[in-house]
């Protein structure tokens, strides 16, 4: 790390002090871009910024993008890293630094890890259990100090498994949880409205006859109706996530009634809504909402819903998450900036300031002073891609292009000082 000190008490007892400069960067703010500015640092925060570049800086950009750190309030990738097969387990120390790097390496420097409660069973060849779950919750605890992300985590709660609650009750007494999401995804409604498209989609993944893919789905819509009326016991869920300051969520909202009620419960984001009709209505709420940045890259949803891009057209997207795939996050920006006036900054804003407001973190989510230094160097072309991210300040991720924005010391005299040969 690049760093200027200030003058050390006798003895070296005083440590350093962080202060450095970044110039020559096209610099996305909360309300514009300012096409060629400076930043500068000191001890972790955003201490100055300037429209014009400075002189002796640290590190130059060499007129790269230098965007807010990446807040990704939902990236469920945690499970496959320590079973990468189904069967197959990883140690869960080496399965979460692993995604801690590729996090850093997409320019992701708050990171809400979404982890299932849906009881044991296998989804998307992934195990998925309360033990299992509670395990990654306890390993990245334990390991919070040395990764290089900010690492949370987002509780995925099935309403249908009803014997969950009392373990995220806990989790939330030991304040492990940031953020719960009530979801279901019993074929029929929500994401999987259409049950022809969700049954080819069984016989795929698990390579099995759509006969009997069939027989599965109608397992599963068949156990939703056996497990009674389960609102009691969210609306006590609902209430100790609330005196907590836990944010609470819904998942996959597909219908105008849905929405209400789980408003009602006290849900303040809605993630991923099926259709326009529940975007708008959350929105007439005062409910923030979340897509995933595969949709807006792609322009569809794999499952046939909504379409991020258009959410963003109709002024209905507040935020971008990873979801699934992380680098998505930035071309997925650089595409929806041209589809809505205010660009980039406006665009920009889905991964950073809407969420830290959304979550309630004061502390970041844009490049201004007082804030977290958590900022991305990005290209746009030959294709988009993060050259390095900054957390707090410290360079966490850096694939070396970076240069040096101060001269070179001379080694030797200048050629007109040599001396002339004998």
């Amino acid at each position: 790390m690049l760093e200027r000190t200030v003058s050390a008490l006798p003895h070296g007892d005083q440590p350093k002090k962080q202060d450095l400069w970044l110039s020559e960067f096209e610099i996305v703010l909360r309300d514009h871009v300012i096409p060629n500015g400076a930043v500068r640092i000191v001890d972790g925060r955003i201490a100055e910024i300037r429209d014009q570049p400075v002189e002796n800086a640290d590190l130059s950009g060499g007129g790269r993008l230098l965007l807010p750190g990446f807040i990704d309030m939902h990236g469920d990738m945690v499970e496959k890293e320590v079973e990468p097969r189904i069967g197959v387990h990883v140690p869960m120390r080496i399965g979460i630094a692993e995604l801690d790097k590729k996090l850093a390496s997409c320019g992701v420097t708050t990171a809400y890890a979404a982890l299932s409660f849906i009881g044991a069973s296998v989804t998307s060849g992934v195990l998925r259990s309360e033990d299992h779950t509670s395990a990654i919750i306890d390993t990245i605890a334990g390991m919070k100090d040395d990764l290089l992300v900010d690492h949370r985590i987002h509780a995925r709660f099935e309403v249908t498994f009803a014997p969950a609650i009392a373990m995220l009750q806990k989790l939330m007494d030991a304040g492990r949880l940031h953020l719960i999401s009530l979801m279901d995804h019993t074929p029929g409604q929500g994401q999987y409205r259409d049950v022809e498209l969700y049954i080819a989609r069984i016989a795929k993944e698990r390579g099995m006859s759509v006969a009997a893919a069939s027989e599965v789905v109608g397992k599963r819509m068949a156990g939703r109706e056996d497990q009674g009326d389960v609102l009691n016991a969210l609306q006590d869920l609902s209430a100790r996530a609330r005196a907590r300051g836990i944010v609470l969520a819904s998942h996959d909202d597909d219908t105008l009634e849905k929405v209400e009620l789980v408003h009602g419960l006290g849900a303040a984001l809605s993630e991923f809504p099926v259709t326009l009709e529940a975007a708008r209505e959350a929105r007439r709420l005062g409910m923030h909402t979340a897509m995933g940045a595969p949709n807006a890259l792609r322009g569809e949803s794999y499952s046939g819903n909504l379409s991020a891009r258009q959410a963003y057209e109709a002024g209905l997207l507040d935020m971008l998450a990873s979801d699934y795939h992380p680098a998505s996050i930035l071309p997925a920006i650089l595409g929806l900036a041209e589809l809505r006036d205010g660009g980039l900054a406006r665009a920009a804003a889905l991964t950073s300031a809407n969420p830290a407001a959304a979550l309630g973190l004061t502390d970041r989510g844009a490049i201004e002073a007082g804030l977290l230094a958590d900022l991305v160097v990005a290209d746009r072309q030959p294709v988009p891609r993060v050259r390095a991210t900054f957390r707090a300040g410290r360079m966490i991720y850096g694939d070396g292009t970076l240069a040096p924005a101060r001269k070179a010391q001379r080694v030797g005299p200048a050629p007109s000082e040599r001396l002339p040969a004998a």
